[in-house]
């Protein structure tokens, strides 16, 4: 059946202020390219910029509960994961799954993904879904070259992490989720993919020539994790 990637794709890259419509051409490319190489993909949507949007908007009306807010990034996600399935129609599974723990029937060349329930991020339900498949490596799509030392948000001076283990990275992200939290991995996430041995790859999903050499199994820039 081919070699199974999961992808973890960052909502804020589908969707930064307007619909990158720029960003879905070159990834579809990219992706039909090793589909037709004898890969199939699992492609997780996030929420991104537009989940902190609907969370910031109704914060601004009413007090929110942590789950109010997980569920705005959570309907997010799936609005991210129907344009997606559009974009793979004529090679993905014909329902988006909701539910990483269902047992999937899964024989297309793409199945997509989005938003579970509340207590963790869509990085969480790829480690589930990389799990179920039997996936030893998950690439995770964000907006940072590499794990840094320290948040490059803050700091002008960072390091960048290229191979770490998964006690060195938690301590970075922590054990704790908050809606809306913005990591390059979640700790909830982090916790079940040390336990389940998992190596993790996290790369700047705006650099499509960069995902291209992974995934031809070339040399790219990244941080490892396992």
């Amino acid at each position: 059946m081919g070699e199974i990637i999961v992808i973890s794709l960052g909502g804020s890259i589908i969707v930064p202020r307007e619909i990158n419509v720029k960003f879905l051409k070159g990834f579809r490319r990219i992706i039909l390219k090793h589909i037709k190489r004898g890969k199939r993909f699992i492609i997780i949507s996030g929420g991104g910029k537009i989940c902190r949007k609907y969370q910031s908007s109704a914060s601004r009306v009413v007090r929110l509960k942590s789950d109010d807010l997980d569920w705005l990034g959570i309907h997010a996600t799936r609005l991210n994961a129907h344009l997606l399935r559009t974009i793979f129609r004529d090679y993905a599974r014909k329902t988006i799954v909701k539910d990483p723990t269902e047992r999937i029937d899964f024989r297309n060349k793409v199945l997509i993904a989005a938003g579970w329930e509340p207590g963790f991020s869509t990085d969480y339900d790829a480690v589930l879904l990389a799990k179920q498949f039997g996936v030893k490596t998950l690439v995770n799509l964000s907006d940072v070259n590499y794990v840094y030392d320290k948040d490059p948000a803050k700091y002008r001076k960072v390091k960048p992490i290229k191979r770490m283990g998964w006690e060195e990275f938690r301590e970075i992200v922590g054990d704790r989720w908050d809606p809306g939290l913005n990591k390059p991995f979640d700790p909830v996430a982090s916790k079940e993919a040390k336990k389940l041995g998992l190596r993790v790859v996290i790369m700047n999903g705006r650099k499509l020539k960069n995902l291209d050499s992974f995934l031809s199994g070339r040399k790219f820039r990244g941080t490892v994790i396992e």
